[in-house]
This record gives structure tokens, sequence and C-alpha cells, in this order.
């Protein structure tokens, strides 16, 4: 494959719109397990028969855009340094392709409703994807965390029930 052919436009369709409590992003926690609030995914009415079965899952991946991020540098600041680090060793909202990921966990759906706790996204986010959140899958025993070994003091136990 080509480099122009790689370099092509890509089109993604909202399947859906996050709900928030979150009106600006400064008020958005960094991660999500630290939020104290609820959200609403509306998925649009054409994508609902496509929820079936996801409310037998406690937690859901959403893909989404980062509707309201502007530009990127490859070299930043993140909130947990103070040295320059790549842009792809971040999880910094300004990128390339603007598309943000999260883990939330599934209170109850509603027909093309699905409340959700531990919401760490701007109301109006458009979803661009959900899938569920299966640890044997997901989750990983022995990983390195790069330049954030020892700067990460409050992570939530991976045994706790929530």
């Amino acid at each position: 494959m080509g480099n122009e052919e790689q370099k092509k436009v890509i089109s993604l369709k909202p399947i859906g719109i996050i709900h928030s409590p979150y009106k600006i992003i400064e008020e958005i926690p960094n991660q999500g397990y630290k939020s104290k609030y609820t959200g609403i995914i509306e998925v649009f009415k054409e994508y609902e028969e496509g929820l079936a079965d996801l409310d037998e899952f406690s937690h859901l991946i959403l893909l989404f855009l980062f509707h309201k991020s502007n530009g990127y540098f490859l070299k930043i600041k993140p909130f947990f340094d103070i040295n320059l680090r790549g842009l792809f060793a971040t999880r910094s909202p300004k990128r390339p392709n603007p598309i943000g990921l999260s883990v939330v966990r599934l209170l109850e759906r509603n027909d093309n409703m699905l409340d959700i706790a531990e919401i760490d996204m701007l109301d109006g986010t458009p979803l661009l994807d959900i899938k569920p959140y299966v640890p044997h899958f997901d989750q990983r025993e022995v990983v390195k965390v790069g330049w954030l070994e020892g700067k990460i003091k409050t992570v939530p136990s991976k045994n706790k029930e929530r």
C-alpha cells in the first residue's frame, strides 16, 4: 500500500451523543474512575437494536470524539509530569485524530439510553463506538507504565467491587 493511499481521509459517523454534567473542559477529571457524577449515553434510534445484551455487562469501553480539541503538538507536558513527553506516550485529548477512549460503569439501559458512572467526557460528546469491557480480554497482569512509574498514587483496586 503506497503512502498516498495510506493518507486518505477516513470518515466516521457518530452513533450517539454523551450527555454529561461537565459543561466546560476544566471540570472534567483527568481519569473517569475519579468522577463522582453519572451521565447518559443517547444512542441514536437507528442503532438501538445493537444494544441488545449490553446490559449484561458491568463496564463499557467508549470510543468518542474529542470534539472541542483543537490542534496538537507531538511533544507535550502531561499533568503527571514536568518533562516534555511524546504525544503518543500520553492520554492528551489534543491529537492528530482526536479520538478518546474511556471505560465507564453501566448502571442501567432504558431502550436507547444508557445510564453510566465514572464519566469523564464533555456534555455533547459524539459517541463513535461501544464495546463491552471484558477483564479476561482487556486486563493485563504484568505491564510497564513507562514514565508514569512511581507517579500514579491513587489507582482503584482491580478487585474492588463497584
